[in-house]
């Protein structure tokens, strides 16, 4: 059977409610509540991972909760049995900050307590600040897609750095605020001429403006046909990108096996087994900027990951690993065995790849190699000046 693509990805489902009734009927707010919660059912059977938020559980006047967090806990911890054994982890990433615990909600304290002590949760801590666009910017740097539903201010600024760091942007515009602000605006701007394809990209024959309008939330559309539209765009989505920075020269005597490494080893472990899309910007694929400096450093700028192979020693690569290790981006570097490296890169661990061996050991090392530095901290943390 076919893995689903949302296997293993993180989903971060934000937004809230406004106070006035007249904006977001109660009705309306049960409707999304109901469409939350079956589209997180839905993707725990298809082994998807998520980003929850742990805060207050503030309330608007007639009662319903403003928030959508401890929802998703709750339906989260309530249905895990449909999440598949083999499923990647962790299942959570919790972001709290040093507040948060004593504002726990008491009807969810049982659940929080459950999923807390549960090795298929991680605990991020926003520290001490007790900014919201603090804890937004963890919350963004763990989910892979950000779905919006209702907001304001805040779910701008997060769909903002999903944005800047490439992830897909899939607003829904239930009626649960005014149509300027939030998911409902971010929802029209993609509507509007060609913006469609500057929240989301997918793989299919339907462009991103198609599948803006299959999901849209009108009156009369039912749950389960809400729940389904949503479901196939996320398994359209293009996977996170993993910017391939390489020996293009196809008239370098190390070409060959350059090319032979990336079709045998790295193209079947990154996109086969990791989810991953590699992006290569060799002239034979659709451009999308007029300048190959933009198509190369905007691609590069909005990738998840990013593979630096140095055999060569071109210049515009060691140009594009510099980008890549200022911006802070997961940088796995690699060699042809016996390349020369300029003396700064010593100090940076790298996978020194051979040319001979049987496929299923190469792939093995390029794996080991992966899995040790795919976690490795920036050359330079960025420090706040005010812990």
């Amino acid at each position: 059977m076919r893995r689903s693509a949302l296997f293993g990805r993180r989903i971060h489902i934000t937004g809230s409610v406004v106070d006035d009734i007249s904006l977001a009927t109660g009705a309306e707010v049960t409707r999304a509540r109901d469409f939350v919660k079956a589209l997180i059912l839905e993707l725990l059977s298809k082994g998807a991972n998520f980003v929850i938020p742990v805060d207050a559980e503030k309330t608007r006047c007639d009662g319903n909760p403003i928030c959508f967090d401890w929802l998703v806990w709750d339906a989260v911890h309530s249905n895990l049995s449909r999440r598949p054994p083999d499923a990647p982890g962790p299942l959570v990433i919790a972001v709290k900050h040093h507040k948060n615990e004593a504002q726990i909600p008491a009807e969810y304290r049982s659940v929080w307590n459950a999923m807390r002590a549960s090795p298929q949760v991680e605990i991020v801590s926003a520290a001490h600040w007790n900014m919201a666009s603090k804890r937004m910017e963890v919350q963004a740097q763990h989910g892979d897609i950000l779905v919006a539903i209702g907001g304001g201010e805040g779910v701008l600024f997060l769909a903002n750095l999903y944005h800047a760091a490439g992830k897909p942007v899939i607003p829904l515009n239930f009626c649960l605020g005014p149509t300027t602000t939030g998911a409902s605006h971010l929802f029209d701007f993609g509507i509007s001429g060609s913006n469609a394809r500057r929240l989301f990209q997918t793989e299919g024959r339907n462009t991103p403006q198609s599948w803006l309008n299959r999901i849209e939330i009108y009156p009369g559309k039912s749950e389960r046909d809400s729940v389904r539209d949503v479901l196939d765009l996320l398994e359209d989505l293009v996977p996170p990108k993993a910017f391939v920075v390489r020996l293009l020269n196809s008239t370098h005597p190390d070409y060959n096996d350059v090319q032979a490494f990336f079709d045998t080893v790295v193209q079947p472990v990154m996109e086969g087994e990791l989810g991953y899309k590699l992006i290569v910007v060799d002239g034979n694929q659709p451009y999308e900027h007029a300048r190959i400096d933009d198509e190369i450093f905007k691609k590069l700028h909005r990738s998840s990951v990013v593979l630096a192979d140095i055999t060569g020693a071109r210049p515009n690569c060691f140009i594009e690993l510099g980008y890549a290790l200022g911006r802070g981006l997961p940088t796995m570097l690699t060699a042809k065995a016996g390349t020369e490296h300029p003396f700064d890169i010593y100090s940076l661990s790298s996978h020194h790849w051979q040319n001979t061996g049987s496929t299923d050991d190469r792939k093995a090392a390029f794996r080991k190699h992966w899995d040790a530095i795919k976690n490795r901290p920036p050359l330079i943390p960025v420090d706040p000046l005010i812990p």
